[in-house]
């Protein structure tokens, strides 16, 4: 019989032992990341063990081990077939919520953001804020009562929307059930010869995104009569409707590679490199905002900064520029400078003494 050989005490002695405030730092990191794997298989979007990995930034080994975790803790999650994607039974219910101070001031400044004109498209968030507050302790209760009290949110002047809220409601809808829509559109950009108003279309979409984009809602979508996805202004339905036939939806649709470099909304033909030198009177102003995400900022010697952007399509950008009047030289490209001057030209036109 073998006899167990014990390490000298002088050894065990010197094996560094990590700090017990390094250790519970590490399970509660470990305990964060496994709520956070919880709440993301909880959601409805297409999580496989390779896509846990990198939104969580751990290697995919891991991720099974916290997934072992929630299956000892009796959470009933199971792998949709034939795409790997984890999914917890819809009828899972996790334990009641509690809120951190700065989670409950989020909660309160998105309350207040929906409630602005434009934005007030469902009563959804303010709904969920008041369920949190009835059923939260009284601290909670009194950081979301002070931070809906001293928040406001004014003029942020976006289209006008109040009329359309069912339109949105009915979009919405016909996104989550995967059905097709039917409305009227109307666009400025689409007229009568004779009238000069617009013309209205019949439309049947495919409804991909619906997007606050800018100052404005749109549907993005597949649009049948004309054979593509198309950006369609809310404002400019007459009337929407859903219809029973189930939609087609492209599982691949990236709505960013779809916008491309687009100033605003709709993505030109063509890309240009933009290069803008604002005067020293108008530079700290126009720096404070981050106008395209392709934008640099270049400071020059004479107090102006020169703002350059790579944008598809001039028109949107022409807009923008032409704000800023007296402010600014277009440096290039050739064609938005001529663009310009054509657009000052028929001002200075319009304002004659003779049209007067």
């Amino acid at each position: 019989m073998k006899k167990s050989i014990k390490a000298p005490s002088s050894k065990i002695a010197n094996i560094p032992k990590r700090p017990d405030r390094d250790r519970r730092v590490r399970q509660s990191e470990r305990l964060a990341r496994i709520l956070r794997l919880l709440n993301l298989i909880q959601s409805r979007g297409r999580w496989d063990r390779q896509g846990l990995a990198e939104e969580l930034q751990c290697s995919e080994r891991t991720v099974y081990r916290d997934l072992q975790v929630l299956e000892f803790a009796g959470v009933p999650f199971y792998v949709e077939s034939p795409r790997g994607y984890y999914r917890v039974r819809t009828d899972f219910r996790f334990p009641t919520l509690a809120l951190s101070k700065d989670e409950a001031i989020g909660q309160a400044i998105a309350t207040r953001i929906s409630q602005v004109d434009g934005l007030d498209v469902s009563p959804g968030v303010n709904v969920v804020t008041q369920k949190i507050a009835s059923s939260s302790n009284e601290e909670t209760r009194d950081t979301l009562e002070d931070a809906l009290a001293i928040v406001q949110v004014l003029d942020l002047k976006l289209v006008d929307h109040s009329r359309h809220h069912e339109m949105i409601k009915s979009i919405q809808y016909a996104q989550l059930v995967g059905k097709q829509l039917s409305g009227c559109y109307e666009s400025p950009y689409d007229v009568d010869a004779d009238s000069q108003q617009p013309k209205s279309q019949k439309l049947t979409i495919h409804p991909y995104r619906l997007c606050l984009i800018k100052k404005a809602w749109y549907l993005i979508g597949y649009v049948s009569q004309f054979e593509s996805v198309r950006t369609l202004r809310i404002a400019r339905f007459k009337n929407i409707r859903m219809l029973e036939q189930s939609a087609t939806i492209d599982v691949n649709f990236d709505l960013k590679a779809y916008l491309g470099n687009a100033w605003s909304v709709f993505r030109g033909e063509n890309s240009y490199p933009i290069r803008l030198e604002f005067d020293a009177s108008s530079a700290n102003v126009v720096i404070e905002t981050q106008w395209h995400p392709t934008q640099k900022v270049k400071r020059l010697k004479n107090g102006a900064v020169e703002l350059s952007f790579e944008v598809d399509g001039l028109e949107e950008i022409l807009n923008w520029v032409l704000s800023w009047t007296g402010k600014v030289t277009v440096r290039s490209p050739r064609e938005l400078r001529d663009m310009l001057l054509d657009r000052l030209n028929d001002a200075i036109a319009m304002h004659s003494e003779s049209n007067l």
